[in-house]
């Protein structure tokens, strides 16, 4: 597969080691260690197929997952015809948490020159290749703390565990078990319960452990996932934002070349502002950001919005009042994917539009040319949840930022997608922000979705609820800033639920709406816990929004973490 501008960077740039997801609920965890260490990582499904990648990833971990190896239809890496060709050259994740690998095929297949380390699910999916009776069905799962003795071996394999002394306490979660040792390996750490708890191989550097290094609840696996990534991998740790943002400017100046204008939809928030002023930086007034206000934005937000982008960050800002189009199509709708698609399209129509009159506004200034290039604030949690596959799991929604352009946009317009922050996490996006110079306060902004607060609604949406949700988010909000809260917690909003339920307002019987309150505590945005309000300050919240806001007559805290819900209602 041929290198484009499109994807060679950060490959490019940055040694990167490469995660192989079986479906593990913390696969992303192991992406935040590494980063975290100046390591860049990414994400991949478990079908991908290595050796045609564009990029050479210096070394791979396998994550782990929830499915047994001798489950049908459980994630294989390769099928079984292949075990002979590479059962030394791939780790897949079972019960033994890590693997770490170099891939060396055994056969005439094409030699690969990286490292592998592998959780759980791939110790035992490579025992299990090598010799199926490796491997036998657990009866229970071994979950939980444990304390692993480490076993020097005088060998390259204690080059895993160095510098973590004779033990460490880790997390174990694994249903199947390793019950012999695969041809050719030894033991470099063992349990209690486990005498295989860490193996290697004698002579190539292919490392499996049966815990999870990527937890908090193993204290010491960072240093572990340290010496795989820079001391055996030789990854360089410097995975730094101000790096980053200085390579990509000058690839984003390639991309779009000297003359072609980019637009790109703009809602205040920190990824879209974020991504309109790396594009300003890159190319200046040739990117035209497009504020739409669909009807469905926060209080008086749009012309926050405008302020902010114009006269603080100086970006060049069309805006385009399109409430009355969004709400008519969205009438009578209460399926949430529904609502996501037809706001995605709705936004697509607006652009489209927007980009005949900004290409015909540009005519005959020094501006002029043709919009090629279409920008969208893509994260890599909006990536990784929206995976059509990912080993055992599901998709949990379709996200607005994710799935590429629609056909119409490609093909009449000739546009190109561009998603500057597409390998990002939320913390590194705050941090190429003050990099950028925005404000702190916009740099520390809550998420506020696209389809903004049609999907705070459960039900259809109608402009009296929206009305409605907009007042007591306002509220929420406002209360949780004069209490000081507001940096204390990653997220926080007011939905509204249209079931109706009895109140008592005077002495007369109502029949209103419920309002959601949700605030949550998060990293990364992968999961996230619920915000532990003060009982006294909810109550104040309850009565504000009761007695200030008509048609509500009752107020509730939503005390679900992720999982299993999602941070969003909808």
């Amino acid at each position: 597969m041929a290198s484009t501008l499109e994807d060679e960077v950060p490959h490019k740039n940055f040694d990167t080691i490469l995660v192989l997801d079986f479906g593990s609920q913390t696969s992303h965890l192991i992406l935040r260690r590494l980063r975290a260490l100046g390591v860049f990582a990414e994400l991949l499904p478990c079908t991908t197929k290595v050796a045609e990648l564009s990029w050479k990833p210096k070394g791979i971990i396998f994550s782990g997952g929830p499915s047994s190896v001798f489950e049908e239809g459980s994630p294989r890496m390769f099928s079984a015809s292949q075990r002979s060709c590479y059962m030394y050259s791939y780790i897949i994740n079972t019960d033994v948490q890590w693997y770490l690998v170099r891939l060396a095929p055994a056969c005439n297949e094409k030699r690969h020159d990286t490292n592998i380390i592998d959780p759980s699910y791939g110790c035992q999916e490579i025992a299990w290749r090598i010799d199926s009776k490796n491997v036998v069905r657990g009866e229970a799962r071994e979950y939980g703390h444990a304390e692993v003795t480490i076993t020097k071996v005088n060998s390259h394999a204690d080059r895993l565990f160095a510098g973590l002394g004779d033990g460490i306490s880790v997390f174990m979660s694994h249903f199947d078990k390793l019950i012999s040792l695969p041809k050719d390996f030894t033991v470099i750490a063992a349990t209690k319960n486990s005498e295989f708890a860490g193996i290697a191989h004698k002579e190539k550097p292919i490392f499996g452990v049966q815990f999870h290094p990527e937890l908090e609840h193993t204290p010491r696996g960072t240093e572990l996932l340290s010496n795989f990534s820079v001391n055996i991998c030789g990854a360089k740790p410097n995975w730094k934002m101000g790096n980053f943002v200085e390579l990509e400017i000058a690839r984003i100046r390639e991309l779009v070349g000297p003359k072609a204008l980019v637009i790109g939809g703009v809602s205040g928030g920190v990824d879209s502002t974020v991504g309109a002023t790396l594009m300003r930086e890159a190319i200046g007034d040739r990117f035209i950001a497009i504020g739409v206000n669909n009807g469905c934005m926060r209080l008086n937000e749009f012309e926050e919005v405008k302020k902010n982008l114009r006269d603080h960050l100086g970006i060049n800002l069309h805006v385009v009042e399109a409430g009355e189009l969004f709400l008519s199509r969205l009438e009578g709708v209460s399926d949430p994917e529904k609502k996501r698609k037809i706001i995605g399209s709705t936004f697509i129509d607006v652009f489209e539009q927007e980009a005949i009159r900004i290409e015909k506004e540009a005519e005959n200034t020094p501006n002029s040319g043709r919009v090629e290039w279409f920008l969208q604030g893509t994260l890599y949690p909006d990536v990784i949840e929206s995976l059509s596959w990912r080993g055992p799991s599901a998709t949990i929604k379709t996200h607005h930022n994710v799935g590429g352009l629609p056909e119409r946009m490609m093909k009449g317009q000739g546009l190109r997608l561009i998603e500057p922050l597409r390998l990002l996490f939320k913390d590194e996006v705050r941090a190429i922000g003050r990099q950028l110079g925005i404000h702190e306060s916009l740099v520390n902004r809550h998420p506020f979705p696209g389809p903004g607060i049609a999907i705070r609604i459960l039900g259809d949406v109608t402009p009296e609820r929206v009305e409605i949700a907009r007042k007591a988010d306002h509220i929420f909000i406002n209360m949780i800033k004069e209490a000081g809260l507001y940096d204390q917690m990653s997220q926080a909003f007011a939905g509204l639920d249209t079931s109706r339920s009895v109140g008592v307002f005077g002495d007369q019987r109502v029949w209103g709406y419920i309002v959601i309150l949700r605030a949550v505590r998060t990293k990364d945005f992968m999961s996230a816990e619920v915000f532990n309000f003060d009982n006294k300050f909810l109550g104040d919240v309850a009565r504000a929004i009761c007695n200030q806001v008509d048609g509500v007559s009752r107020v509730v805290y939503d005390l679900t973490s992720k999982p299993p819900g999602t941070i969003e209602l909808e």
